[in-house]
């Protein structure tokens, strides 16, 4: 049985696909291909929301605590979140395999 797209990685599409339906990033999981991450030190974070207003991808969320969390399923990591970190609280380190 084939699987629905929005189960699918960019990986699984073969040569040629063609989307017939489109959507929005929001429906596929398209962090799936980046080469680094973003992590936080949320002990350095002052909750001001520049991470979140940066992203391009929507991809950092509101915690219930106030500071932000990262949807991996859709960051690409670009890294702009932590470059315009104020506090430094963000860094990037290397994907793992």
């Amino acid at each position: 049985m084939a699987k629905n797209f929005s189960e699918m990685t960019w990986k699984e599409f073969g040569l040629a696909f063609m989307v017939t339906n489109p959507g929005c990033s929001a429906e596929y999981r398209t962090g799936d291909w980046r080469s680094q991450r973003p992590i936080a030190d949320k002990s350095k974070c002052i909750k001001c929301g520049v991470c979140y207003l940066s992203c391009p991808d929507g991809a950092i969320n509101l915690a219930a605590d106030g500071t932000y969390d990262f949807d991996y399923d859709h960051c690409k990591g670009c890294g702009i979140c932590a470059t315009e970190c104020w506090t430094g609280c963000i860094s990037m380190v290397e994907e793992e395999n």
